[in-house]
Parts: structure tokens; C-alpha cells; sequence
């Protein structure tokens, strides 16, 4: 059982969060700083920097939550189904319960506008492709192990990753360009763009 001191450490550092990316939402990441973040939740910025390396930490924080859902999502998807089944599942279901994930610790319309920010930023973009890199690697040895193949000597887990991973950048740029920035909006766009990676890439586009 959380002990009260725990509690409070949790609530400090989900309001530092919650913060900054009002502020990064609103005033734009690169004029905010972290002794703005620290003096409106009124914390130094020592303890700032308890909870979080920097503004990019907090600034990706709760993609990094989605991502860590979507991952134990796809390692508890039936054996039975197929990778890329498995991966589509996954994400369709990540996107049915990302609102009580995210709402967990902050609104989901704060999320969505902090993922416009994140693609209209230089820096953070940057920081977001590196790691989706790494998350990559990762799910593809989840792919191998699930699988029962050798993710060193056999390419298809990283090869499937890496047309899902298409897609779900895709899907991210697409919508953060569209005019419909709701939560359905970006799910229906992601179901839209999965449902076309067959016919993409085994059928012929030309029509007649």
C-alpha cells in the first residue's frame, strides 16, 4: 500500500506535469522555462528536476505513457493471431481505453494539443522520432519473442515493425495537419491508414 509520503510525491510531480504542458501549450515550448513551471505549481526548481530531467522529459511524458500501453497491449494480444493482426489489435484497443490511461493523470485534450506542439517543434519532434526508434527495436524483439524466431537472424519482425511504424507516423503528421483534432479523429485516421497497408502493398493501383 502507497505510503502518504508516496502519494504526495505522485501528486507533485503529475502537477508539475499537468503544468507544463499548459504552459508548453500555450506560451510554446521554447518560451517556457522550467523556473516558469516550478514557480506556477510553487516548487523550486530543484524539485523540478527530481521528477524530471528537463523540459523534454516532461514534454514527452505522457506519450511515453501511451507508449508503454501499447506495448503490453501487443504482448497480450492472443497467440494465435497474426504480427501484424497482433499490432492493429493492439493499437485499436490502446486508442478504446487511452482515455482512461491518459485521464489517469491529465485531460485528454491537453494530450492531443500537446502532440500538435510536439509536431510543430523542431526539438521535440527530433526527440520523439529518436525514441520512437527505440521503441521500435523494442517491439520488434517483443514481435521475435512472440513469435519463436531469432531477431538477429530473421528480418520480418523488424521488417513488420517498421511498415507499422510507417503508418503510425503517418497517421501522427496527417492528423496534426488536418482540422479535426479530437481523439476519434485520430483513431478513425489510424484504422483508416492499417486497413489500407494490404492493399498498398500487394495490389496493383492502377485502376482501369
Amino acid at each position: 500500500m502507497e505510503s502518504l509520503r508516496e502519494r504526495k510525491k505522485q501528486r507533485t510531480r503529475e502537477a508539475l506535469l499537468r503544468t507544463a504542458l499548459e504552459l508548453f501549450t500555450t506560451e510554446g515550448y521554447e518560451r517556457t522555462t522550467v523556473d516558469d513551471i516550478a514557480e506556477a505549481v510553487d516548487v523550486s526548481q530543484r524539485t523540478f528536476f527530481r521528477y524530471f530531467a528537463g523540459k523534454e522529459e516532461a514534454a514527452l511524458a505522457l506519450m511515453e505513457v501511451t507508449v508503454a500501453h501499447f506495448l503490453q497491449s501487443v504482448r497480450e494480444r492472443p497467440p494465435h493471431e497474426a504480427p501484424m493482426e497482433a499490432l492493429r489489435q493492439a493499437v485499436l484497443e490502446g486508442w478504446d481505453t487511452l482515455n482512461d490511461v491518459i485521464e489517469a493523470i491529465a485531460p485528454v485534450e491537453l494530450y492531443l494539443r500537446m502532440c500538435r506542439v510536439v509536431e510543430s517543434t523542431p526539438a521535440l519532434l527530433a526527440a520523439h522520432l529518436r525514441r520512437s526508434a527505440e521503441v521500435e527495436e523494442t517491439l520488434a524483439a517483443v514481435l521475435a519473442e512472440r513469435e519463436g524466431v531469432d531477431l538477429d537472424t530473421d528480418p520480418r519482425p523488424r521488417l513488420a515493425v517498421a511498415v507499422f511504424g510507417g503508418v503510425m507516423r503517418l497517421t501522427e503528421r496527417q492528423w496534426s495537419v488536418g482540422e479535426d483534432f479530437s481523439l476519434d479523429a485520430m483513431r478513425a485516421l489510424t484504422v483508416s491508414y492499417l486497413e489500407q497497408v494490404g492493399p498498398a502493398l500487394s495490389e496493383s493501383w492502377r485502376t482501369h
